[in-house]
């Protein structure tokens, strides 16, 4: 008779929101305070009708709002309870007061982020807007390409946070991850829950033997040294984050960094991205490769806190760089291109700006390939290129 194989992991057809909400039935959270908004609500969907059907004992709130939703994630984990939730676009927008507060009080909430297009005008379509209006809250963010990093940064995301002391947003490119259906490898149950621990809140509020408080006055002569403290605790996420998704390749294989580098040893020219897009942007630097062109990507997945060092060593040597943002910042450069200039070596003239996708306008090959022209082409791009717009 011939030894059976041993299962490690097991093949499945998810959504990213289906996947995020996988991950966290395997990670089995204590509490989730859950209010919908599109395109998040499948997240909250799934996970919720596990708990109906009796494989999770997580205690699912249905809040009034998102202001809510984010403030009881935030009595709950200072309790002691590992806490998640999961929210969009306005959603975040509303959270945006007590985002502060969840990181200054250093909790490690899991939020998971389907990123949408801000109002006005109405739009539930999908862009970086709302993540990046929340990029100086005092949250780790990381972002997903497609459905089987939005299942890993959820497990990955759960042991980080709690390792730095530090909430997380774990981002999804809204309805074009969120909804879209992939293959992808999930974990054994017992190799999640074994690798993102049990969580014990040393500082719980309902520890009565030795009490503790949240959220004080903090005058001017206390107040500066919380927040140099708090920024001390992010700067050190960078080493965590090694840690953590070196344990996580031992147990599943898959390999994380920083940001991924594809095809960037010897490239001459290279594109900058942040999220699905960068599925595309291999298939074009693919094609450009055939013909001869040193074309390389480098895709980012941990925004913050920002690999500042690691980018500029890898991009230090190409002749262009063109960075590609899914969100505007009025009256200033996009984000992400304004992180890479700050990243490099050199004077930023070397480095374009392209905007692209707002409100889930579609991002075509051909549109990238245009980016790529510049760059070879020796093209310099006076401030920002705004890509497959009418403008």
């Amino acid at each position: 008779m011939k030894n059976k194989k041993k299962i490690t992991k097991i093949k499945k057809a998810l959504t990213g929101g289906a996947a995020s909400a996988e991950a966290l039935r395997q990670i089995n959270p204590d509490v989730a305070p859950v209010y919908p908004i599109t395109p998040q609500t499948p997240i909250v969907e799934a996970f919720a009708k596990f708990c109906a059907d009796g494989k999770i004992d997580t205690e699912v709130v249905t809040v009034e709002s998102e202001h809510s939703a984010i403030s009881a994630a935030v009595g709950s984990q200072a309790a002691g309870a590992r806490t998640v939730t999961a929210t969009s676009s306005q959603g975040l927008a509303y959270m945006n007061e007590v985002l502060y507060i969840a990181s200054g009080m250093r909790l490690p909430i899991i939020m998971l982020i389907s990123a949408r297009a801000l109002s006005a005008p109405i739009n539930i379509h999908g862009d970086h807007s709302d993540v990046m209006g929340a990029r100086d809250t005092g949250w780790i963010q990381i972002f997903s390409e497609n459905a089987q990093e939005v299942y890993d940064n959820t497990i990955i995301g759960t042991r980080l946070a709690e390792m730095s002391e530090l909430p997380i947003m774990v981002v999804m490119d809204g309805f074009i991850t969120s909804h879209s259906v992939e293959n992808l490898e999930t974990l054994l149950d017992k190799v999640v829950k074994k690798f993102v621990g049990s969580y014990k809140n040393p500082k719980a509020l309902l520890e009565i033997k030795k009490p503790h408080t949240y959220g004080p006055v903090s005058l001017p002569d206390s107040y500066f040294e919380f927040k140099i403290d708090q920024a001390d605790a992010m700067d050190k996420v960078l080493e965590n984050y090694k840690k953590v998704v070196e344990d996580f390749n031992e147990v599943s294989g898959r390999k994380y960094n920083f940001f991924e580098k594809y095809k960037t040893k010897d490239a001459d020219h290279i594109l900058i991205v942040a999220g699905s897009t960068a599925g595309t942007a291999k298939d074009v630097v693919d094609k450009l490769r055939e013909k001869g062109d040193k074309v390389g990507l480098i895709k980012i997945k941990l925004f913050r806190p920002f690999p500042y060092t690691e980018i500029a060593k890898v991009i230090s040597k190409a002749r262009n760089i063109a960075v590609m943002d899914r969100s505007i910042s009025f009256g200033s450069k996009p984000p992400l291109y304004s992180e890479i200039v700050n990243s490099s070596q050199k004077a930023y003239a070397n480095i374009s700006s392209y905007v692209y996708g707002l409100g889930g306008r579609d991002i075509f090959a051909e549109n990238i390939e245009e980016v790529f022209a510049d760059m070879i082409s020796g093209k310099k791009i006076k401030g920002t290129k705004y890509l497959n717009s009418k403008k």
